[in-house]
């Protein structure tokens, strides 16, 4: 009896395992999870802890063995979708950035907000001009330290915070001269509202950057945002597409597919290559889910999208969740007491630090990286007049992005493209976004390609680096610079007649198997006891009557006498 119990309990043992999601704030929540758990049930634990009913904004994501990243998708178990072995670590983070993070419910949720976007502040996801860094910086300031005191804010006090991947001293200077004059008196949910309302008027704003190039072989980020999908090259947005302009999204290997109809009479496809058929797999099922989260009225009208125009060919996905505006709804019935916020601003991040008592700290010196900097925008630097082979859609830079998208734009408009920012957008400045892989690469490039642009973020779903390791990074950054200026070759003919081939190929196979089904359909149709007129005809055609007597009833008896003598062995054990 012993035993078994002891069995017992050692087969429940191995059926849990640890897992370890990170939030927002850096903090690390453990908890244990039978192994057979979905995603759905860890998001909730995730949730009851910080108190979150806002929580169709939010998501989990890992990275793969292979270094790609992935969203966890609730309906799926845990296991097998994060193959790797237990324990796992994952990071809470905001998977659909609300359109308006003024109209949420409750100052947990903005508050979270807040955390993601400063972290895109940091990372460099948030790109924006001079001026605009600075008052967001101010906000970050105020919110974390309070009003300005002489007393324990000596001079120079703004350069302890890291808020941009790299500062300057003129930058610096203004940051703590709007911080010391211009917010005074701002409680931390004041200034971090205004933080939300000055980041949702960039064009950036929600921009979770994928790694691609256009067929001209120009790099370039694709991103799906809460008013759609954009592409940014240079320092500018060259493609925005409002959600209700497109229409279809399709992958194939590492080609990407967008289908968007800007006009009655005008319509056009945009083609990119991803680094990998994962990560091209990735960019398609984002854009599929933010797709059908801010652009359908209810969640019962999302259906099942494949990767290719036929049933038997590429990938089937179906967005789980609510839609945007059944999340408003729902936001706008909570009544409770608001929740307590632990604000921890003044510890340290491993990923998005607040204020140091030190020196700034940085992954690499700032002499070195001002000059992987000034190299990248020698690489990419031809981008901002160059000639791009897809159809451009853009829109003349404004003082509100807000207004820029809520109307359709005019020829006048469409001829110029949007300036981003003084700098051209990298996400990573201190290792080169390039997005295309290469075969023979070193490690740590690979890492950064294969899905998303490099960041202390992504570092913090694996193991620590060492110094070591840190160098051997910035020489292969350094290597990757030059590939920028090389351009992809287009796919060859040879290339597009194996894959003319094996389109063929697969629709033979596939028709040859309809075939068979619809002979097997036939045959007990007409073996059966329907009484139809057409199932008459052919009983009493002689080919019928010779297949029925020869090769299906022989048949029929051998089952018989097998099924006889397997039922008879079952009921003597």
């Amino acid at each position: 009896m012993l035993s078994r119990l002891m069995s017992s309990s050692i087969r429940s043992l191995d059926r849990e395992c640890n897992c370890t999601v990170r939030l927002l704030d850096d903090s690390e929540y453990t908890c244990t999870i039978q192994r057979d758990a979905k995603g759905q049930y860890l998001f909730d634990v995730i949730c009851h802890h910080l108190n979150l009913l806002e929580k169709d904004y939010f998501g989990i994501r890992y990275v793969d063995p292979d270094k790609q990243r992935h969203w966890l998708e609730f309906t799926k178990s845990i296991a097998k979708q994060i193959k790797s072995q237990p324990p796992f670590t994952m990071c809470l983070r905001v998977k659909f950035y609300p359109p308006d993070p003024a109209a949420l419910k409750e100052e947990i949720t903005r508050y979270l907000v807040f955390l993601q976007v400063k972290r895109d502040l940091y990372h460099g996801r948030l790109l924006c001009k001079t001026s605009d860094a600075a008052l967001l910086a101010a906000y970050i300031l105020q919110a974390e330290i309070g009003d300005h005191d002489p007393g324990k804010h000596p001079e120079g006090y703004s350069s302890k915070f890291q808020f941009f991947p790299k500062h300057s001293e003129k930058l610096e200077r203004r940051i703590a001269d709007i911080h010391k004059t211009e917010l005074i008196g701002q409680i931390p949910e004041i200034s971090e509202l205004n933080f939300l309302q000055k980041a949702q008027n960039l064009e950036t704003y929600g921009v979770d950057p994928h790694p691609c190039k256009d067929v001209s072989g120009n790099p370039a980020f694709l991103a799906f945002t809460p008013f759609g999908f954009t592409v940014l090259q240079g320092n500018r947005r060259v493609h925005l597409l409002n959600w209700e302009e497109v229409t279809k999204l399709k992958f194939e290997a590492k080609t990407f597919h967008v289908y968007a109809n800007q006009t009655e009479d005008k319509k056009i496809i945009l083609t990119f290559f991803a680094p990998t058929p994962e990560a091209c797999k990735h960019l398609w099922k984002c854009g599929v889910e933010n797709q059908a989260f801010y652009k359908l009225e209810k969640s019962s009208q999302v259906r099942t999208v494949s990767s290719s125009n036929l049933f038997f060919k590429g990938s089937r996905f179906r967005y789980s969740g609510k839609v945007a505006k059944e999340v408003m709804e729902q936001s706008a019935k909570i009544k409770r007491d608001p929740p307590e916020i632990h604000r921890a601003g003044m510890v340290p991040s491993r990923s998005c630090p607040s204020i140091t008592h030190g020196p700034r700290l940085t992954s690499v010196p700032r002499t070195r990286r001002r000059a992987v900097h000034i190299s990248i925008m020698e690489g990419l630097e031809s981008l901002r007049d160059s000639a791009h082979s897809t159809p451009v859609r853009s829109v003349s830079h404004g003082d509100s992005f807000m207004s820029s998208r809520g109307s359709m734009m005019d020829s006048s408009e469409a001829s110029t493209s949007a300036v981003i920012s003084d700098e051209a957008y990298s996400p990573s400045d201190s290792m080169l976004s390039t997005p295309v892989a290469e075969h023979g690469m070193d490690n740590p490039l690979n890492r950064h390609l294969n899905g998303a642009p490099r960041s202390v973020e992504d570092k913090e779903s694996e193991a620590g680096a060492s110094k070591e390791g840190q160098t051997a990074e910035f020489s292969s950054g350094r290597r990757a610079l030059r590939l920028v200026k090389s351009r992809p070759a287009p796919p060859s003919d040879a290339e597009e007649l194996n894959k003319f081939i094996l389109s063929v190929l697969r629709l033979f196979l596939v028709t040859i198997g309809l075939l068979f089904a619809l002979l097997l359909l036939l045959i007990m149709l007409t073996e059966s006891d329907l009484d139809i007129a057409f199932l008459r005809d052919i009983r009493k055609t002689p080919e019928f009557q010779q297949f029925h007597f020869e090769y299906f009833c022989p048949l029929r008896r051998w089952f018989a006498c097998k099924l006889r003598w397997m039922g008879g062995f079952l009921i003597s054990k």
